[in-house]
């Protein structure tokens, strides 16, 4: 069956976006600094190592609306076109054609179900956002925490583990990358 890993960047005082977030600016005002590693040579190369492995995606309705701009129809992981599953309330009138997209209205079981289904077996990445990712801790449906530290401290903004985990979450140290742009931690949830 395909593990369930939580990956997404974060500043180092723990937030996923910067305050004031816009439709313009869906990080908020210096909150693209969370995703700078990923333009390195050494981001492109930990990216294509992770995408390899990688099934399906699973991520929230605003991180859909505010990415797709970039994502276009292959979503997130570009021409390797992985399927993504979006959670949301209700699904949007319009999706990009022949695009990777499903929505799933019925929670995060579901779309969990729905994306280990598409993954065949290789990992399930949940990504974005803050809240997607708490509620999936809190159910105990997370196998591995896949952090990229970015080298900035935001200050304000959406910090990841408000309110998550519930519970105190042993975790087992996996490996440690360590570029210019970010530090790469990646942990075992230990239930």
């Amino acid at each position: 069956m395909s593990i369930l890993v939580a990956d997404i960047s974060i500043s180092l005082d723990g937030y996923v976006a910067a305050a004031g977030r816009t439709p313009d600016e869906p990080m908020g005002p210096g909150g693209e600094r969370l995703h700078e590693w990923m333009g390195s040579d050494e981001g492109q190369n930990l990216l294509g190592q992770y995408i390899g492995g990688l099934g399906a995606v699973i991520t929230g309705r605003r991180t859909f609306d505010d990415s797709l701009p970039w994502w276009g129809a292959d979503g997130p992981t570009g021409p390797a076109r992985r399927p993504v599953i979006v959670i949301t309330h209700e699904a949007p009138p319009a999706a990009p054609e022949g695009g990777v997209y499903q929505f799933v209205t019925t929670g995060i079981v579901e779309a969990l179900d729905q994306a280990r289904m598409a993954a065949a077996g290789d990992v399930v990445c949940v990504m974005g956002g803050a809240d997607v990712i708490r509620q999936y801790l809190n159910a105990g449906l997370v196998d591995e925490i896949s952090l990229h530290v970015a080298p900035v401290l935001l200050g304000a903004g959406t910090a990841l583990f408000d309110g998550a985990p519930e519970r105190q979450l042993p975790l087992e140290r996996l490996s440690v990358v360590d570029t210019a742009t970010a530090l790469h931690v990646r942990y075992r949830v230990n239930r």
